[in-house]
């Protein structure tokens, strides 16, 4: 098992191989839960959206219907935190 030192201002870094396990980059947010025993589970926070905000968003807009492409393209920009 790995371990991290702690600071004096109560900061842990995390080292670039745990960052890239749990698929995060520079900028990125960290979510984490408490569990029973001093436990904390990490992950990558990741934007909360719903189909609607999703569709109601590019209602309209559209002049052709959408590709396949295109909506992956979209959608991964919204999960991206891309506007």
């Amino acid at each position: 098992m790995a371990s991290l030192s702690v600071t004096a201002k109560g900061q842990v870094t995390l080292k670039r191989d745990l960052l890239q396990h749990l698929g995060i980059k520079a900028g990125e947010r960290i979510d984490f839960d408490k569990l029973p025993g001093g436990e904390l589970r990490l992950k990558a926070a990741r934007p909360k959206g719903s189909i609607k905000n999703f569709i109601g968003r590019h209602a309209g807009k559209a002049k052709r219907p959408m590709t396949v492409d295109e909506m992956n393209e979209i959608a991964a920009a919204a999960w991206a935190g891309e506007e």
